[in-house]
């Protein structure tokens, strides 16, 4: 089913992969509902919205297109979601809010059906899919240095050197020295195993402790929120949330299509320009951001932490289906995941490695010509500043067909691009990013 021979990997691997790339992503499940309950949302029912969302995307993405690639609610969008659309939206409350999510999810769905977003991802320049690549790298290494205080905020140079004394910043040092001697000597399913030691350091340092205790059943204490698609279409309506679906509907779905791309050109799933079965792929997240919104939770994203597990060796679908098991054993082990996910230094050596792989994108990218290699470099360069990855690749394909222009290779550029250029300057002067 896997076609596990083919892709050359075995069940040991796809699942050491799935595993790393959900305790790399497993924050999700308490950093979602923490943002979105300043919205009102109860805390318990983001919790196990978070986890149904990410279930349905991540078995869609696993089944019905083989990739191993994650789909969970997305960061940056639950924030929009509670303190840009809740939080000042003319009092709008989280029950309009999601009606909004979902209609972006179900014209998410139809687009995702037509050949639409296929021809998009191959509408993309290389030189602009070797800058994503590497521009998720930094990103997610950038996160990594800073939520475990090696990196920390600075009134003067914005970034600076942290308190390499304080026990986030040892752990964190100690993990990444360990994973990395495991990565130099070989050893398969090195990033998991890196953070099995990393964790248990932790544990006998009292840094990690399970004081709410273990189990805890799953509950809605809300129900459904979204069960009448035409009252959804209404609240919209009524309220004038126009803006806001766009805004969800263009941010995830570059935010998706980039993040896909990188991972799947870091794991060399790729065929030149086109990627395999992508528009199976592009489902998963558009049924992940609707279901998600009925239960209640912000839109869903292809996760970029699922470059830890293709790190550790994943190649196919079995890695997801792993990942997707491993949300459902979350549901009942609420108050466990969220001991080990508050310790950010067990899984940042993680993301600081990973990062450094994929930056190896960066020899791929014309560096000669400057008209593609400035919007590949303003791709990598943004995504970090920005702390947005689609804001990276709004820049990039902003800054592309012009270059193009002046150059005089209009004819060059693809028309989908002429068309997002425009979109993105819209969406960048005027509406929330």
């Amino acid at each position: 089913m896997f076609k596990l021979k083919e892709y050359n990997t075995n069940v040991k691997t796809e699942i050491l992969a799935g595993i790393t790339t959900f305790l790399t992503m497993v924050y999700i499940v308490i950093v979602n509902p923490i943002i979105l309950s300043d919205a009102g949302v109860p805390f318990e029912q983001v919790f196990t919205a978070t986890i149904i969302a990410s279930i349905v995307g991540t078995l869609w993405m696993a089944l019905g297109a083989n990739y191993p690639i994650a789909i969970a609610p997305g960061m940056g969008m639950n924030a929009y979601f509670a303190y840009s659309v809740v939080g000042s939206h003319g009092g709008i409350d989280y029950q309009s809010a999601f009606a909004a999510v979902f209609i972006a999810g179900l014209i998410f769905v139809i687009l995702s059906l037509t050949s639409f977003r296929e021809k998009l991802i191959e509408a993309i320049p290389g030189n602009l899919k070797h800058g994503i690549t590497a521009g998720i790298g930094l990103f997610i290494a950038f996160i990594g240095l800073r939520l475990t205080g090696i990196i920390t905020d600075h009134p003067t140079n914005l970034v600076a050197l942290g308190d390499l004394h304080s026990p986030s910043v040892v752990l964190a040092l100690i993990g990444l020295a360990v994973t990395l001697v495991l990565m130099v000597l070989g050893v398969n399913g090195a990033l998991f195993f890196g953070m099995i030691v990393t964790g248990i350091v932790a544990y006998f340092t009292g840094e990690l402790s399970f004081k709410e205790g273990f189990v805890a059943m799953p509950h809605l204490p809300e129900g459904l929120l979204i069960a009448n698609p035409i009252a959804a279409f209404g609240d919209v309506i009524q309220n004038s949330l126009y803006a806001v679906v766009f805004s969800f509907l263009l941010v995830t779905i570059f935010d998706t299509t980039g993040t896909m791309i990188g991972v799947a050109q870091q794991a060399g799933l790729m065929k030149g320009k086109t990627m395999p079965r992508a528009r199976q792929a592009l489902l998963a997240d558009s049924f992940g951001t609707s279901i998600g919104a009925m239960f209640g939770t912000s839109p869903t994203s292809a996760y970029i932490e699922s470059s830890a597990g293709v790190a550790a060796g994943g190649r196919t679908g079995l890695t997801g289906l792993t990942v997707a098991i491993l949300f459902i054993i979350a549901a009942f082990f609420g108050p466990l995941v969220g001991a080990v996910s508050g310790i950010s230094a067990i899984t940042a050596p993680a993301l600081i490695i990973v990062g450094s792989l994929m930056m190896g994108a960066v020899s791929e990218i014309n560096w000669s010509e400057l008209d593609e290699a400035f919007p590949a470099f303003l791709v990598i360069l943004s995504m970090p500043l920005t702390s947005s990855i689609a804001t990276g690749i709004a820049l990039g394909f902003i800054a592309y067909p012009l270059m193009k222009v002046v150059k005089g290779k209009a004819k060059e550029v693809d028309p989908l691009l002429y068309l997002f250029a425009v979109l993105f300057l819209y969406q960048l002067a005027f509406l929330p990013h």
